[in-house]
């Protein structure tokens, strides 16, 4: 599963990564997790506000910094 967080840096894109972590690790799942912070991608890859998370190159969210708990029933559905 590849896990990518969209995003320029900032204090919300380093907690939605650092959720994301949290939420691959509690379930179990073996994730590459990858930042995205080129701006010039973000409109290409569909992310229109920041920070986005993306689940094997579908866009889950965007604009939303979401939490562990999110993330987890995210990568339930996902798998």
């Amino acid at each position: 599963m590849r896990i990518d967080v969209v995003g320029p840096g900032c204090p919300n894109c380093q907690t939605l990564e650092q959720n994301a972590r949290d939420a691959a690790h509690e379930l179990g799942l073996e994730a590459e997790i990858e930042k995205i912070t080129d701006m010039s991608k973000l409109a290409d890859l569909g992310i229109l506000m920041t920070p986005g998370l993306m689940v094997d190159g579908e866009v889950k969210s965007s604009g939303k910094v979401l939490s562990k708990s999110q993330i987890v029933e995210i990568l339930k559905s996902s798998t």
